[in-house]
């Protein structure tokens, strides 16, 4: 006999905004939203404060799972530069994947455009602790101006992310290169 786990409204709602808004975009209405989830629009508004918060807490509880598919576990022995490679090889991974529309992160900050937006400020976070990853990788393994390092592979990155996204470019034999060309060049072992 299964059992089956059966989600609370809140739950339905906060898996319905992570899946409709990660298709659609942030632009998805509350009908919809609460018509995927099964829940009332009243039951939404009792639960969430608005949906602006609703896609806020969405992302929020989400930051986890996404930063640990993306980044290595911490101590695990790799080099600084392998450490590096792996996120960019998670990304080429689930750019394969048919379903995969870009890092969600990045594409709430520029569908909201509004940095104050309660979502946008979550996204936000999730991009600088990507960055603050890799210039404290760039730093242990030697980098040269960690800083800019950073930088550089976040806009890879974000880069690489939008173009699989919107199936402009496959990633395959583009990232690697790419990373190892910045990498070597700041000196990175």
């Amino acid at each position: 006999m299964t059992t089956e786990v059966k989600l609370s409204p809140r739950e339905r709602l906060l898996e319905a905004a992570a899946t409709l808004t990660y298709r659609d975009g942030v632009g998805i209405g509350v009908e919809a939203l609460c018509k995927a989830a099964g829940v009332s629009k009243r039951s939404m508004y009792q639960l969430f404060e608005s949906k602006d918060e609703l896609l806020a807490v969405s992302l929020k509880e989400r930051a986890s799972a996404y930063v640990a598919t993306l980044l290595p576990a911490t101590d695990d022995g790799r080099s600084p530069r392998e450490r590096i490679l792996h996120v960019f090889e998670q990304v080429e991974s689930q750019a394969g994947a048919p379903e995969f529309r870009g890092c969600r992160y990045l594409a709430v900050q520029i569908e909201l455009k509004d940095q104050s937006h309660p979502a946008s400020r979550v996204a936000h976070q999730v991009k600088e602790n990507l960055t603050a990853f890799f210039r404290a990788e760039a730093e242990r393994g030697g980098a040269s101006d960690p800083d800019l390092l950073a930088r550089q592979l976040s806009l890879v990155f974000d880069g690489a992310s939008a173009r699989a996204g919107i199936q402009a470019d496959k990633l395959t034999g583009l990232v690697a290169p790419t990373v190892t060309t910045l990498l070597d060049a700041a000196g990175v072992r």
